[in-house]
């Protein structure tokens, strides 16, 4: 049967629910309103449209690697209370939902709430637990390396800062590569670089850097011949703090990212090279 807009209208006034979903439930009804309210309130959307809008400044952020350290998933998901972040129904979810997007092929949130998850829509399932959990959620973001290589991952204590590395050339099964392999998602934590390589990192954010190394110098009252070579020794510090590469180790400030690379492939027989990472802090 026909749907009226103001069919529509009346159940969005009553539940707050999306259009779409308002059009779903109705055609299920045969137009009958109020059996949509319950059709709604029994998927728990009704329920959780009548959150939205809420902050959602809390959350979690979690990972899983699969397939044999050649997976990797990382998904931050919000919720407005750290309460409800701390429970296991919603950790257990965030843990559900990355694990399951690992065989997907999507490469963004509207792509995975489009997908089937045990016969359901993601966005269905997403709004369940919403109505279940009792406050507002967000499936914020989330990053998949799938890699003939070798991924790891790094959830800071508290999962508000999570790390994804992807690395070639080390086998997973020796301990010495897993450790250098941590040590450099660990790294990236703590440091939050731009880049792996002085060559990966953005031209405008270099040129942008360097007219404000020139003006610093100016306003300094520096003679002008002497400018640029000032610009030149400050952009040479920003790598130092930007490239992961040509940073401090952490763990050992005698040496850089890039020495500790050199000495792990010396004494693994092999060249070691990280390929990318990714970090999420929550909120960002």
């Amino acid at each position: 049967m026909e749907i009226s807009a103001q069919q529509v209208k009346e159940l969005r006034e009553k539940t707050g629910a999306g259009m779409m979903d308002c059009k779903k439930a109705l055609a299920e009804s045969s137009g009958d309103v109020e059996k949509a309210v319950s059709i709604l309130r029994e998927k728990g959307i009704a329920k959780a449209a009548s959150k939205e809008g809420r902050a959602t400044s809390e959350g979690i952020i979690v990972s899983v690697i699969q397939n044999g350290d050649k997976l990797g998933t990382m998904v931050e998901i919000n919720c407005e209370t750290d309460f409800v972040a701390r429970t296991d129904k919603f950790r257990d979810f965030a843990k559900m939902i990355a694990t399951e997007i690992g065989p997907m092929s999507v490469n963004s949130v509207e792509d995975l709430l489009n997908q089937k998850l045990n016969g359901k829509l993601v966005d269905d399932v997403v709004k369940e637990t919403i109505g279940s959990l009792g406050e507002n959620m967000l499936l914020k973001r989330f990053v998949r390396f799938q890699t003939s290589d070798y991924v790891t991952s790094y959830i800071h204590p508290g999962d508000k800062l999570g790390v994804m590395v992807e690395i070639s050339g080390g086998n997973g099964t020796d301990d010495r590569f897993r450790t250098f392999a941590r040590d450099i998602a660990m790294q990236v934590a703590a440091t939050s670089p731009i880049c792996v390589r002085r060559e990966d990192l953005d031209q405008a954010v270099l040129a942008k850097e360097r007219e404000i190394y020139r003006q610093q110098a100016k306003n300094e009252g520096k003679p002008e011949k002497i400018i640029d070579k000032i610009a030149d020794g400050k952009i040479e510090k920003f790598y130092s703090e930007v490239v992961l590469m040509e940073q401090l180790f952490v763990k050992d400030n005698e040496k850089t990212i890039g020495g500790l690379v050199k000495e792990t492939s010396a004494a693994l027989g092999s060249p070691v090279t990280i390929k990318r990472f990714v970090r999420f802090r929550l909120g960002e």
